[in-house]
């Protein structure tokens, strides 16, 4: 063997352990987005049970869709009311034992539903879910701006938020065995030993040293200026409008999209579950495709002028779903609310990637539990309006105001963040 071929043969051998070295970095620096997005997934396949086992419990119980819609909003109010509290304690108190608090609290309520029975005792343990799954999001945005680089973290915030859409596509085909093995209530004890799993490995994971710091930061970046927020900053008003009002059809697709095919279109239980998960797949490649734009216009020069064009872009697409009840065939329908799910998903990273460009991401957490907050006000106050309009078959009203709203926080942005207002404040990470 020549001096040559013994070169390239030692070069050849140093270039595996770099390329594995680069990836066990890789993959120790997305872990704590991974382990929120494993959260995000299990809190909407908790969430979403309820949703996908609707007609049968809404027929076993006695409950009406207008019912059904209240105990969606017990569910809603706590919830609006948990994620800024959970977004400012982990904020100040750091992630491992806030996540670890909020997720033993959910888990426990996931599972009373198997134990309830009538309208009070779903909107109790209902109440109680929405109060744990308060962190989620918050949690999610967090670890996102506190473990990756300024460059990375929409899609990291994408990876987090992304574990909703996989759940709300996961969920049917997890839980549709469960139910056909042992009923509606042994699928609520069945999530609820997913969430104590969770736990588990939690604990374990987050004794790293970026999880474990209070107040949390990356020990990598400089340490950032507070920028504070103010509720007369009509910037932070049309945030928190655009992620409520936008983000909508994800509520209206989740729990009157099971309800619109029972009643609209006549299809069984068995029927429903078996194709629930389209919709949500639209939800969760929305999120890193809007997320991937998010990265690469709302983080370069082009600044806020990049997020207006995705804005005018998402109003746009929007406007499909208002023909649904117009639609006949079982896939266009699906197709539709598959679309709808895309373009509201997307337009949750757009809202929080532009809401830490603009404010900062020291406050991320608080951030995004105001924008899920809002959010979930919203969907408390309309989701009984939509469930009465679904008991009264007046389907094309309910999908016209579900494509309205949308439409209207689309403009509230666009007329807050117009170009003369577009200047953004001091940017707190790297």
């Amino acid at each position: 063997m020549g001096l040559s071929d013994e070169t390239h043969r030692h070069e050849g051998c140093g270039k595996a352990p770099a390329k594995l070295l680069r990836m066990t970095r890789s993959v120790k620096l997305w872990t704590p987005a991974a382990a929120m997005l494993a959260v995000s997934l299990i809190s909407y396949i908790d969430r979403n049970t309820l949703a996908l086992l609707a007609p049968v419990i809404l027929r076993e119980n006695g409950l009406s869709a207008e019912q059904y819609g209240w105990i969606i909003s017990a569910f809603s109010v706590t919830y609006m009311a948990a994620n800024p509290l959970w977004g400012r304690w982990l904020d100040r108190w750091g992630l491992r034992w806030g996540m670890t608090a909020a997720v033993v609290l959910w888990t426990l309520a996931s599972a009373s539903h198997a134990l309830v029975a009538g309208f009070l005792g779903f909107a109790i343990a209902r109440a109680a879910l929405g109060f744990g799954e308060g962190a989620t999001f918050p949690g999610g945005l967090r670890t996102a701006v506190q473990t990756l680089p300024g460059h990375l973290q929409s899609r990291g915030a994408a990876l987090a938020y992304s574990g909703g859409s996989l759940g709300a596509v996961l969920t049917p085909l997890i839980i549709r065995p469960v139910y056909e093995a042992w009923g509606w209530r042994g699928a609520f004890l069945f999530t609820g030993g997913v969430g104590a799993l969770w736990v588990l490995v939690w604990l374990a994971l987050s004794q790293r040293d970026d999880l474990r710091l209070i107040p949390p930061r990356n020990p990598a970046a400089p340490r950032p200026e507070r920028v504070g927020l103010t509720w007369s900053d009509p910037r932070l008003w049309s945030y928190m409008a655009s992620y409520a009002l936008c983000g909508l059809p994800l509520a209206f697709v989740l729990y009157h999209g099971p309800i619109y095919l029972d009643r609209g279109l006549h299809k069984t239980q068995s029927e429903i579950a078996g194709v629930l998960w389209i919709p949500p797949l639209g939800w969760e490649i929305g999120y890193f495709a809007w997320g991937w734009l998010a990265d690469r216009w709302g983080r370069a020069r082009e600044g806020l002028s990049g997020f207006r064009r995705l804005t005018w872009i998402a109003l746009v697409l929007m406007l499909p779903l208002a023909a649904t009840p117009w639609v006949s065939s079982y896939a266009g329908t699906l197709l539709l609310l598959f679309w709808a799910m895309f373009v509201a998903g997307g337009n949750v990273i757009v809202s929080i990637s532009y809401a830490t460009r603009v404010f900062g991401s020291a406050n991320s957490g608080l951030l995004a539990g105001l924008g899920a907050g809002s959010w979930s006000a919203l969907v408390a106050l309309v989701m009984p309006w939509f469930g009465r309009m679904m008991d009264q078959h007046r389907f094309a009203e309910a999908f016209g105001l579900a494509t309205l709203l949308p439409v209207l926080g689309f403009c509230v942005w666009l007329w807050v963040n117009r170009a003369r207002r577009a200047a953004p404040a001091p940017q707190c990470a790297p």
